[in-house]
């Protein structure tokens, strides 16, 4: 991302603070720096006053920090805890009401601020103001996703064809975490579902030792991050001839999620998103084992608002991007979910992942 976009996002989170009465706001929580200053360190908190942005980090990141963040924001390299060192600097600053995130700063944490702020520093709870912009995705963030969901479908199409009798779940997810870094994937954007036969029913079952038999559901999960943004697709395929009952189910999941794609327009509530496909499942009486909610959120992170989830009242807006992945689970048997990512334009909704969604038997 240019410095232009970064500066522009601080300018935000700026206006926002102001209007709410806030001096300063600390952002502590990796992806939502990477958002607003490009420093992708594993160190790092971020200070925004209305006069100034500092970047406080250690040593480990001097040049670093500065080929990243260049001259959009002061770079403080401090030689103890970052956290310690801007509630001094606040302390100095005269700041009094200062914000911070309750969900992103830990109890040791705040306890480092509050001590090293004293008593002048006044803190308050911020939640969300980072995620508050970053819901809405921008032109170029979508293309940056677009990239991501077609490097996805590329090693889901790949992953599925290696599936035979006798392959390993934990041989697959590794053949998926290289396949992804060898089409340029920074790494995984999560660890890699790879769950055959009745493990199929546990919707984030951890790839094992077991082996693929014949005659079995097999439910691939994965997510690769490219230019920092994130993918997540699922498929189901059945290896071997489906009963027909097991085909009847496969139908019904994608009878769900197309009805949510249909339900995924602005302006509607995300829980109405949610209740189209569960309302479809319950019509096969299947919505029993509809065991999670129908999407989330997905940018930097592969877990972002909003929640796609039965009761949510927050509107769809252009510019988001979710997943869409109804799913059912049954013990003993197996599980089929179908998942692809879609972005919200103001009149239509655009699905990027593209591997075949289609039932197959291989």
């Amino acid at each position: 991302m240019e410095a232009q976009v970064h500066r522009g996002r601080i300018r935000a989170i700026c206006r926002s603070i102001a209007e709410q009465g806030f001096d300063a706001l600390v952002v502590t929580h990796r992806p939502n720096i990477l958002y607003l200053s490009g420093f992708s360190g594993d160190s790092g908190v971020l200070l925004i006053e209305h006069h100034r942005t500092t970047l406080f980090t250690d040593t480990r990141f001097t040049v670093q920090a500065a080929q990243e963040v260049g001259t959009l924001c002061r770079v403080e390299i401090s030689p103890g805890p970052p956290l310690r060192r801007i509630g001094q600097a606040l302390a100095i600053a005269k700041a009094r009401r200062v914000g911070f995130d309750p969900e992103k700063v830990t109890v040791a944490q705040f306890r480092v601020l509050k001590r090293a702020g004293g008593v002048r520093v006044q803190w308050r709870s911020l939640p969300s103001v980072v995620e508050g912009l970053r819901i809405i995705k921008s032109a170029e963030e979508i293309a940056l996703m677009h990239r991501a969901a077609a490097l996805g479908s590329e090693v889901m199409e790949e992953a599925i064809r290696l599936l035979k009798p006798g392959v390993r779940e934990c041989d697959i997810a590794a053949e998926v975490a290289y396949r992804m870094r060898k089409k340029g994937a920074q790494r995984t954007s999560f660890e890699t579902i790879v769950a055959f036969g009745a493990r199929s029913a546990l919707p984030h079952a951890r790839p094992t030792a077991r082996r693929l038999r014949k005659n079995e559901l097999v439910v691939l999960d994965l997510g690769a991050i490219l230019a920092d943004y994130c993918c997540d697709l699922t498929r189901t395929v059945f290896v071997g001839h489906a009963p027909r009952r097991v085909r009847d189910w496969y139908q019904a999941v994608l009878c769900a999620q197309r009805a949510a794609l249909d339900a995924l327009q602005v302006g509607v509530e995300t829980g109405s998103v949610d209740a189209s496909a569960r309302s479809t499942l319950a019509s096969a009486g299947l919505d029993r084992y509809f065991v999670h909610s129908t999407g989330h959120g997905l940018g930097l992170e592969v877990h972002e608002d909003p929640r796609l989830a039965k009761g949510q009242k927050q509107r769809v807006a252009s510019g988001m991007v979710v997943t869409i992945e109804p799913g059912i689970y049954v013990e003993g048997v197996g599980g089929i979910r179908i998942e692809d990512d879609v972005v919200v334009h103001s009149n239509r909704t655009e699905v990027l992942t593209t591997a075949p969604r289609e039932f197959m038997e291989l």
